[in-house]
């Protein structure tokens, strides 16, 4: 019997789980993705992820004060392509855990809920790598347009660590600045377990382009937009979105800058017959994404 193939969008192994630690015990759930530069790779996610803390008030997050100094990573694994593997990274390059070992941005410092983390371990190479200077497609994101959170809402995942897509709405002009920082505002139904996670605007079919012009696609156009940190209150479903251009220039200053070329377009497909018990994608992926 000839089953319906199965379509994988590449965002979704894009997005990776993230547990932050102290020592072996894990503290909570996050979620960051993988950007390729020409030192290697970078982790990034949200400041308040690696340092336990609250970003403006410096409180610990965890209700027994625990600050992790360790970080797991689920990744699609390089070396068995059928199969995902969990890294672990120090966070501090010290036993003491006083130097951090992520990279802050240049002017807005600890003001930025966002960092990067370059990578050490060795052997397995993360197979999706977001390349957000291509993820540039001229969609229309003004107020009220589609947007989607790629994450992990309480450390839950769709099906073998894909990730889950929230889908809300701009709730304010791309542009404007968030209480004067590079940050633009959505509604959305995010959760915990989702602070790190790549925003996008996703279209299929047709869309409306920056000028407001009908455009039709014969496949699917992505616009990376930033980064996801948190609602602006927990009894709000209002969130924070650090813009694009923080992430670039968190990347130029970790000596990053040229990023490699890696597509993400397209999708997986899998005859339903075929699916291995642990849904590994590498061995399928297009060609670009290895």
């Amino acid at each position: 019997m000839n089953l319906p193939p199965i379509l994988i969008d590449p965002l979704s192994v894009g997005s990776v789980l993230l547990r932050p630690m102290f020592n072996d015990l894990p503290l909570a759930a996050a979620t960051g993705f993988i950007v390729q530069g020409i030192s290697g790779q970078l982790l990034i996610t949200n400041r308040h992820v690696v340092t336990g803390r609250d970003n403006q008030t410096e409180l610990p997050l965890d209700a027994h004060a625990s600050i992790p100094n360790r970080i797991a990573i689920t990744h699609v694994s390089a070396v068995d392509p059928i199969a995902w593997t969990e890294t672990i990274e120090d966070l501090y390059l010290d036993e003491n855990d006083e130097t951090p070992r992520w990279i802050e941005h240049p002017h807005w410092k600890n003001k930025a809920d966002v960092v990067a983390l370059p990578l050490s371990v060795k052997g397995v190479k993360n197979v999706a790598p977001y390349d957000i200077g291509a993820m540039n497609a001229d969609i229309l994101v003004g107020p009220t347009a589609g947007i989607s959170v790629i994450g992990f809402p309480f450390g839950k995942t769709a099906s073998d660590n894909l990730a889950i897509w929230s889908t809300g709405f701009m709730a304010s002009e791309h542009g404007a600045n968030y209480e004067n920082l590079p940050v633009f505002l959505i509604s959305c139904h995010t959760r915990s377990g989702q602070s790190g996670s790549p925003v996008v605007a996703y279209r299929t079919g047709s869309f409306l382009d920056s000028a407001g012009s009908f455009a039709i696609t014969n496949g699917r156009v992505v616009r990376f937009l930033g980064v996801y940190s948190g609602r602006i209150h927990r009894d709000s479903d209002i969130g924070m979105v650090w813009k694009k251009e923080v992430v670039h220039e968190i990347i130029t200053a970790a000596g990053y800058q040229n990023p490699k070329p890696i597509a993400i377009g397209g999708s997986l497909t899998y005859k339903t017959g075929d699916l291995p018990s642990t849904l590994g994608l590498s061995a399928l992926m297009p060609k670009a994404l290895k």
